[in-house]
């Protein structure tokens, strides 16, 4: 109970979702658990996570017979990603400022995947 509150909720969320991907297959509660550092949160908080990833379609839960429930995340790190990209743009009220910014931050590695991806692309 004590490292309980040592995380914020986003944090917490990530860790989970990074137990997920890490392991590339279904956990129990209990091993997301283990996956984390000290200070560990109580397993109720994990569960709670869990629900509440659940619930916004991170994370899927898994039940098959006599096995114990497991979980597993939605979608692949790269698509959680695309998807937190895809959110952030839209929120924004200047969508090209936004761009403008975002690309005049990035690394010239990762503009040349950017470019590689535009060109790509089929054209409309």
């Amino acid at each position: 109970m004590a490292g309980q509150r040592s995380r914020p909720r986003g944090q917490l969320e990530q860790a989970v979702l990074d137990a997920l991907w890490s392991a590339g297959s279904g956990l129990t509660a209990r091993q997301v658990l283990d996956a984390f550092p000290e200070p560990r949160p109580a397993l109720t908080t994990v569960l709670t996570v869990l629900d509440r990833l659940g619930r916004k379609g991170q994370v899927e839960r898994q039940q098959h017979d006599d096995a114990p429930l497991t979980f597993r995340a939605a979608n692949s790190r790269e698509e959680q990603t695309a998807s937190l990209m895809s959110n952030a743009l839209a929120a924004a009220t200047d969508r090209e400022a936004a761009l403008l910014q975002f690309t005049g931050s990035l690394a010239s590695d990762d503009l040349d995947v950017l470019r590689r991806a535009l060109d790509a692309r089929p054209r409309p």
